[in-house]
């Protein structure tokens, strides 16, 4: 029973919000890759979850948390301790990246029902680089690229579904960088303008907004206080399951 199984943090390179169901759910068409920061989760025999090293928004190890929710779909029970390294609202895809590797240790790849849980979710599942579309459930890999990003996180997190709603309160703006998110996720939370002024002052270059934020990332190292440097790792999540 006891396994460990890492769960990367998803970059989403690009977003357009393609549209908008009748359920509320957006449509995405995004780039989305692995990198090299992760949450990993330890299964042993039992019923429960302990949180560890928790950052950004609260998560609680409650049945809403998204391993417990997981962990009901696949119709499995474990004992999981989660020790965090990636920050919860930052636009990484902690939370997703965490229920995909529930997913993956119970064995379960079904993109659709996976869906459900998160937008994100499906492709935490498979990794690597891919194209996202649907509301998240299809994927087109993609060919894996050697690149590097430097990352800052706010000591804040920002609240996905809050971000996506000012974004259809602001009439679904067209984004002129790669996210359109970002003019959401600035009402949202003002105070990121700051971060991004930062980022682009020390590097000489143009900020992009990870998903719904709070992170700000640009291509290549720029090391630094509060600056994180992440590259892609050269595979997807083949052999994601390890003995402890």
């Amino acid at each position: 029973m006891d396994a460990v199984v890492i769960a990367p943090a998803k970059l989403t390179v690009s977003l357009r919000i393609t549209g908008v169901r009748d359920d509320g759910y957006h449509l995405i068409d995004a780039e989305m890759v692995s990198i090299d920061l992760a949450d990993e989760l330890r299964f042993t025999e039992g019923d429960g979850l302990d949180v560890i090293g928790a950052s950004g928004l609260a998560v609680p190890a409650d049945d809403d948390n998204l391993v417990r929710r997981a962990l009901r779909l696949v119709e499995r029970t474990a004992h999981v301790t989660l020790t965090k390294q990636i920050p919860a609202g930052a636009g990484l895809g902690g939370g997703s990246a965490d229920a995909a590797a529930v997913l993956r240790w119970a064995a379960f790849d079904d993109p659709e029902r996976a869906a459900a849980l998160g937008a994100d979710v499906p492709f935490c599942v498979r990794g690597g680089r891919a194209r996202v579309t649907g509301i998240g459930e299809v994927l087109e890999p993609l060919p894996h690229v050697a690149r590097t990003f430097t990352l800052v996180t706010p000591p804040f997190g920002c609240s996905t579904p809050a971000v996506y709603r000012a974004w259809d309160d602001l009439g679904g703006p067209r984004a002129d960088g790669p996210n359109d998110l970002e003019a959401a996720a600035l009402v949202v939370a003002p105070e990121l303008a700051v971060w991004r002024d930062r980022l682009a002052d020390a590097t000489g270059r143009v900020p992009v907004l990870a998903g719904s934020g709070s992170t700000w990332f640009v291509d290549g190292g720029f090391p630094d206080a509060g600056r994180v440097v992440h590259t892609l790792p050269a595979a997807g999540l083949a052999g994601p399951v390890a003995s402890p």
